[in-house]
């Protein structure tokens, strides 16, 4: 087997029996960006003779914690001490952050290697910048957190970290065919990451199944309780998945809408596993507004230094951004907080007969062309919220592009959406061989 094709965990397991270097697992990586990086454009620095010289160290010393020898994928959105640490954004071109972000601290003490820094689209925003999508490169990654998504996808890295203030894990990881966890508000510590909006900001996880997300969720969050083991272990009676449309279904397209009737279907067939219809309280029909406003006034506030000093390096789209922020007002801000703060409270009522829900990633696959990320109408809700979200491979359009689907569950209950989320996938992929 090639030392690419290993799942984070199994290569973990082996790095741990020394029955793999992990030297020569980044040489690997190294190997694979030299091939796609030229297409993919999913880096914006590698740092390949640190990272050799960490994985020769690693392999000469003691063992270091669940990360062990794994290299991983950082978005540049999140502070490096090494490398540089640019946002997306040609006002910080060249920036040297003095200090990792807690995340990238936590990763290197549990042994992980920084391979490198991964494309972020502008601040985290709506703004591309140069990575395409490895399935087809005419189309879109996603975004924000585009560069992990397509490294993951492309081989180049097992596990990459990136953030969602409204869509930023899920929809490229949907649009790129990968897992990506967005954990409970603050499950990750946050500091170090370029704030983009207080209430909503989370940093998250990207690999190519739910256990490896996990793993480095569980890694950076100490909480092993996040570790994937069988969903028995975990359950004395059938999961109970909710299937959730949302009110936005109307935006779903036919391979979206494809897929949640192929999980429905699958679900129902499944020993250990129940289905049920789920609707939303009404509430949350203006649900995704709320995010909204949320997110523009916060983002406003969140990039004053960059708006009154450096507002001719911003992008045109980013202007748009800010100004669309700064028009909404003190009263819009403070009522789309107290409906999440209702829809949160409903939360309760929402699960009462279900353990997760079932509800799709992005309205579609990746749309064609560069100057898009996509929408994250289908996350925005979630992420206000601050449940629990994985994306989860569902098969492809009629165009072979990647379509995703995200489990959902209540705040905290994080094992119990990753243990889903790994069922619900496995199912799903057992259905397509």
């Amino acid at each position: 087997m090639s030392k690419l094709s290993l799942s984070a965990c199994e290569a973990a397991q082996q790095l741990a029996q020394r029955t793999l270097r992990a030297e020569d697992l980044v040489r690997d990586c190294l190997e694979r960006i030299d091939v796609r990086e030229p297409e993919v454009q999913a880096w914006t620095h590698v740092a390949r003779d640190a990272a050799l010289a960490r994985a020769k160290a690693l392999d000469q010393g003691s063992h270091q914690g669940l990360l062990h020898g794994l290299p991983i994928g950082v978005k540049d959105l999140i502070a490096t001490a090494d490398m540089p640490t640019a946002y997306g954004s040609p006002i910080y071109a060249g920036h040297q952050p003095v200090n990792d972000a807690t995340s990238v601290a936590l990763a290197r003490r549990a042994g992980a290697v920084v391979l490198g820094k991964t494309v972020t689209t502008e601040f985290a925003t709506f703004q591309p910048n140069q990575t395409r999508n490895p399935h087809n490169l005419a189309h879109t990654p996603g975004g924000s957190s585009s560069g992990s998504a397509a490294a993951v996808a492309d081989s180049m890295v097992p596990l990459a970290l990136g953030t969602q203030t409204a869509g930023s894990l899920m929809r490229p990881a949907a649009y790129c065919g990968v897992v990506a966890f967005k954990p409970s508000f603050g499950g990750i510590n946050r500091a170090g990451v370029k704030p983009l909006s207080d209430s909503l900001d989370t940093v998250g996880t990207m690999a190519r199944n739910v256990p490896d997300a996990a793993l480095f969720a569980a890694a950076l969050s100490g909480r092993t309780s996040w570790l994937v083991r069988p969903l028995a272990e975990h359950m004395s009676r059938p999961l109970r998945v909710g299937m959730c449309h949302t009110y936005e279904w109307g935006q779903a397209l036919p391979e979206t809408q494809a897929a949640m009737q192929n999980a429905a279907d699958v679900i129902r067939a499944k020993a250990g596993m129940v289905l049920r219809d789920v609707h939303l309280p009404v509430d949350y029909q203006q649900l995704a507004q709320a995010q909204t406003f949320i997110q523009l006034a916060e983002q406003a506030q969140c990039f004053a230094y960059e708006r009154l000093n450096h507002w001719g390096q911003l992008s045109p789209r980013l202007q748009g951004i800010v100004q669309a922020g700064l028009a909404v007002t003190i009263e819009q801000y403070d009522q789309a907080q107290e409906l999440v703060a209702r829809c949160r409270v409903q939360l309760v009522q929402v699960f009462q007969d279900v353990d997760v829900l079932l509800a799709p990633s992005a309205p579609g696959a990746a749309p064609q062309g560069l100057d898009t990320t996509g929408d994250p109408v289908f996350c925005r809700i979630w992420t206000v919220l601050h449940t629990p979200t994985v994306n989860i491979p569902a098969g492809f359009a009629p165009n072979g592009m990647p379509v995703g689907l995200q489990v959902v569950g209540h705040v905290g209950a994080d094992a119990l959406t990753l243990l889903a989320a790994h069922a619900i996938h496995a199912g799903l992929d057992a259905s397509q061989k």
